[in-house]
């Protein structure tokens, strides 16, 4: 019987795969093909794959927690939820399907139900549960329940700042504006003043309350001078006097919402972005308009690698939403990641027509340009991002650094130094721009003496960054430090073993100090690297393969420099 149910559940997975069950190969074959796609983040491959394995064995447990799985990071709970619903039949005991029916109940606000689960059975773990169980209380119109499994809640230290933000909520959501203040002013140092949903949500409380004052020191002490359309729209209705609308939970369906994605924000920096994945998820299905949720389904899906997941979240976010530029933004990012940068580029130019005014559009477009070497359109839109930018602007040396970098492949040396120096005038120990400043003079041969100190300065700040390590080692090569060198270029060779630069680097060290077949090694290795199409543009094939044929100092001579002084090679 279960078999036949579970082939009736899967018809909709096959089909959404383009799989046909007479197509499935052994299901060990699929459930192994389905492990090595989920270990690589590839969750159409992993659903496809554990269908298959499941047409084969309907009953097996780890095949549909797969399945399942799959699902879910797909954000296909639809599909997810009949074989969820089985597996709780058969009394399998599966985190990722005791969520998916759970998500479904709250969706369908089927609260008896939901109230009448076994946690201890049936439940995704005691934080969860503890909070699902309150905001299920809410939804049942048991306030003073709801109220007391909070309390209780904050009584365990680790879950004290979650049941705290939650409790503000849920007294907000039923219209008790001052009992919700005074949880936050109860915690005004922690969790709820810190995260940025918690600092908005408290500042439309406040507005409830006629504190818009109270509530604009709130975002100003948070956020400062930086901000974005949403915050800004926030601002400028308090600055008018205006009664802001409370939007971050107003039913007891939004309130379990809150739950996972409060959950998701916090496992961000804790767990895996796979797993954290699976909450962020379930925020959004029970919830589709939390923007902040589709936000971060689609960061996670790009830093999983999966760009056109991650494409398709940023899509979902509603063209005239507060958050509509972070969404383009984000979809022009994965668009680059996933090999379009003509893509991306399109997305950003007209971003740049429809924000005119926005300094980060232009900045992320200077930064796509820079990257295909389109180094004059690049200036231009750093251009424009510096006119943008306040004078005290946290991002502000980025963009001086970036469009330094742009004007330096141009040559145009007088612009680029202009605009190091005054990166590192607004940031004076950045250990990137004191790299870049110090390397690009000694290349030049000028200011050797003070492009030393810069890169020490920065190896300190970084001394496992091979890309400095290198820029040290070869100062001091410049100024004909050679002995001194070789550590230095040894241990840049360690951090940064298949880069071209790094070991043609270390093979003009080895010669200077007499160690040529050592030379001649590495710059061996230097010229397979750059020919398996590693290398930047400062590596040089032809270069390498003049001094492999006749030595470095033939070379410099060839090249109007003064030769090197070689020692015998013992």
């Amino acid at each position: 019987m279960l078999r036949f149910l579970l082939s009736s559940a899967l018809a909709g997975v096959l089909s959404f795969s383009g799989l046909d069950v007479a197509q499935a190969q052994s299901a060990a074959g699929a459930y192994l093909a389905g492990r090595e796609a989920a270990v690589n983040s590839d969750f159409k491959q992993a659903a496809a794959y554990y269908s298959k394995a499941l047409a084969r064995d309907a009953q097996n447990a780890e095949f549909m927690d797969g399945a399942v799985v799959s699902l879910l990071s797909l954000g296909q709970l639809d599909r997810a939820l009949p074989i969820a619903k089985l597996m709780e039949d058969a009394e399998i005991r599966a985190q990722a399907a005791h969520m998916v029916v759970i998500a479904d109940l709250v969706k369908r606000e089927d609260f008896a139900t939901l109230a009448a689960r076994d946690s201890e059975t049936l439940g995704i773990g005691p934080l969860v549960d503890g909070l699902l169980a309150a905001w299920t209380k809410v939804g049942l119109g048991d306030m003073q329940g709801a109220l007391d499994s909070f309390d209780a809640l904050m009584d365990e230290p680790s879950f004290g700042g979650f049941a705290r933000y939650q409790k503000a909520m849920a007294l907000a959501s039923t219209g008790d504006f001052a009992a919700a203040e005074a949880v936050y002013a109860s915690d005004d140092a922690g969790a709820l003043n810190i995260m940025r949903r918690g600092i908005m949500a408290r500042a439309e409380i406040l507005s409830q309350l006629d504190r818009n004052e109270d509530a604009l020191q709130k975002l100003r002490l948070a956020f400062g001078a930086a901000s974005d359309p949403e915050l800004a729209r926030l601002i400028e209705g308090l600055e008018a006097g205006k009664t802001m609308p409370f939007t971050h939970v107003t039913s007891a369906r939004d309130g379990h919402a809150e739950v996972f994605h409060t959950l998701a924000d916090v496992l961000r920096g804790e767990a895996g972005a796979n797993y954290t994945l699976l909450y962020a998820r379930l925020a959004q299905y029970i919830r589709p308009d939390h923007i902040d949720s589709a936000l971060l389904n689609a960061s996670l899906l790009e830093e999983l690698g999966q760009f056109d997941l991650a494409i398709a979240a940023y899509e979902s976010v509603p063209d005239g939403h507060a958050a509509t530029h972070a969404a383009q933004l984000g979809r022009a990012a994965a668009l680059r990641r996933s090999g379009k940068p003509d893509a991306a580029i399109e997305a950003l130019q007209q971003m740049s027509r429809r924000f005119p005014d926005m300094a980060p559009v232009f900045s992320t477009l200077g930064d796509v340009y820079r990257q295909q070497e389109r180094y004059s359109d690049a200036v231009g839109a750093y251009d424009r991002t510096l006119e943008l930018m306040e004078p005290d602007a946290r991002g502000r040396w980025f963009s001086h650094y970036a469009r330094a970098i742009a004007h330096e492949r141009l040559d145009d040396w007088d612009l680029a130094e202009a605009d190091f120096r005054q990166a590192l005038a607004l940031n004076p120990d950045q250990p990137q721009v004191l790299n870049y400043l110090g390397y690009s003079m000694v290349e030049k041969q000028i200011n050797l003496d003070e492009a030393l100190g810069m890169i020490e300065k920065a190896v300190a700040k970084e001394p496992d960054s091979g890309y400095i390590v290198d820029s040290l080692g070869w100062v001091l090569y410049r100024l004909g430090r050679y002995g001194e060198a070789v550590a230095h270029m040894e241990r840049a060779v360690e951090l940064m073993p298949v880069d071209p630069v790094v070991n043609d680097h270390l093979g003009d060290v080895y010669w200077a100090v007499g160690r040529t077949r050592e030379a001649e090694f590495q710059w061996s290795r230097a010229l397979s690297f750059a020919e398996f199409g590693t290398a930047s543009e400062d590596v040089k094939p032809d270069r390498i393969r003049r001094k492999l044929e006749v030595g470095l100092d033939v070379v410099l001579e060839e090249e109007g420099a003064d030769p090197l002084k070689v020692a015998d090679d013992n």
